[in-house]
């Protein structure tokens, strides 16, 4: 089946500091250079970065496995991520009971960096009851994620959340998921781990997905994502910049990878790398055999053509918050700049660790633990908050891309980067 692009909107880097590579407390060799972000950009060391990816989860929410704990797989597929030119693959679910060491070296051994979703099917924010959702219990879970996988220096970046706010209804939700970026961040800096960026893919709607990029980027440092993800279906394939066609050859690759997008941009991920029951994907694996499709070779071919930009990519260096967006419902329905406070039982963590994780045979968070009963005040999200003075107009963090006329133009470039291919294959989703 076809395969289509989903662009990773690394572009749309936010950050409210400079990710700072803090000393990890578990031995890695150090085959790989840890990933950071400068201005609206990833970059790794002085290099800009520029993220050529999968998403990597054979068998999908249907048969839920984690492969970077499938160390057999893992290596197996590791040969087909270096011949197709890809430098990151991203992970929807990890077990965080299992043992993931091998398969991180051997990635990091390959150059290949993951982006993990630290969030599972029974451990995630519920639309429908946030409130309730957003608990200690599930806390535990995903900081026992991050603390096992923050420890790997070619663990590139951490997503809060996955499309939870997919229409107007549920951006009620939208404070717990940016309360999730901000207990994650803080997590990091308390437990003194190496700060891996931490940031939320949304859904490509019309409804609110200006709304959602400028709220998350708004309010003090602490409390603010360092990247923002689009996942989009919207390129029409051939293409260029300007114009839209259909016939999967990828061609969106040249665009993305070029000074028309990598002033906002850093790259994508393609969705998906093994093919499912959704018939999307570039391998279909049986056993021990992966059939190359033929988007394999579409990929292969329009990541081999086109070069990464010379120099920066045009990034912007500089940035800062934005302003909160304003209440308008029914397409946007948050009222208030203010974020729930972390659930009192689990500030403990910050100090303590998260301790082990009960993995995918965990009963699940959603209608477990003790709920947060209060709202933060600006700035508690800092390790010491006394330090922390920015406002949404003075931060100067790694927000330059959501400058208001950045974000205007850029859903319109990711709208055209990837929708046609919701119907037909894989695709890339716009980082």
């Amino acid at each position: 089946m076809k395969a289509s692009i989903v662009s990773l909107a690394a572009a749309l880097t936010l950050g409210a500091s400079p990710v700072l590579g803090a000393p990890s407390t578990t031995e890695q060799s150090d085959s790989i250079t840890p990933i950071t972000v400068k201005g609206n950009a990833f970059f790794k060391g002085d290099e800009r970065f520029y993220i050529r990816g999968v998403d990597y989860q054979p068998g999908g929410s249907s048969k839920l496995t984690d492969p970077i704990a499938d160390v057999d797989g893992c290596k197996r597929d590791i040969k087909k991520f270096t011949d197709l030119g890809l430098n990151t693959v991203r992970v929807y679910s990890v077990d965080n009971s299992q043992d993931h060491d091998e398969c991180m070296q051997a990635l990091a051994d390959a150059g290949i960096y993951l982006v993990l979703d630290v969030n599972t099917p029974k451990y995630a924010i519920n639309r429908a009851s946030p409130e309730k959702s957003y608990n200690d219990v599930y806390l535990q879970y995903i900081f026992a994620t991050v603390e096992m996988f923050a420890k790997y220096d070619n663990t590139l970046a951490f997503f809060s959340g996955n499309e939870v706010v997919n229409d107007g209804a549920s951006s009620s939700a939208a404070p717990y998921v940016k309360a999730v970026t901000r207990d994650i961040r803080s997590f990091l800096r308390a437990r003194k781990l190496r700060h891996v960026p931490v940031g939320y893919s949304a859904a490509d709607i019309d409804t609110n997905r200006l709304e959602m990029a400028e709220y998350m980027n708004c309010g003090t440092d602490d409390e603010r994502s360092d990247f923002f993800a689009f996942n989009d279906y919207s390129w029409c394939d051939p293409s260029s910049f300007t114009v839209s066609g259909w016939d999967q050859k990828f061609e969106e690759v040249s665009s993305l990878y070029s000074t028309d997008m990598t002033g906002v941009y850093s790259g994508g991920l393609v969705y998906e790398y093994a093919e499912g029951g959704n018939k999307y994907g570039l391998v279909k694996i049986d056993g021990d055999n992966v059939k190359e499709l033929p988007d394999y070779t579409a990929l292969k071919t329009a990541f081999s053509k086109t070069a990464n930009p010379k120099g920066d990519g045009d990034y912007n260096s500089t940035g800062g918050a934005n302003g909160c967006p304003a209440k308008n419902a029914p397409n946007w329905n948050v009222d208030s700049d203010a974020l729930p406070a972390m659930p009192a039982p689990a500030k403990k963590y910050l100090t303590e660790g998260a301790g082990k994780g009960t993995g995918f045979e965990g009963s699940g968070s959603m209608d477990a633990g003790t709920e947060s009963t209060t709202t933060a005040t600006p700035g508690s999200g800092s390790v010491s908050a006394s330090t922390s003075s920015s406002t949404s107009t003075s931060s100067k963090g790694a927000a330059a891309g959501l400058q208001p006329p950045h974000l205007a133009m850029a859903p319109v470039a990711v709208g055209l980067v990837t929708a046609i291919s919701a119907l037909f294959g894989a695709s890339i989703v716009l980082l």
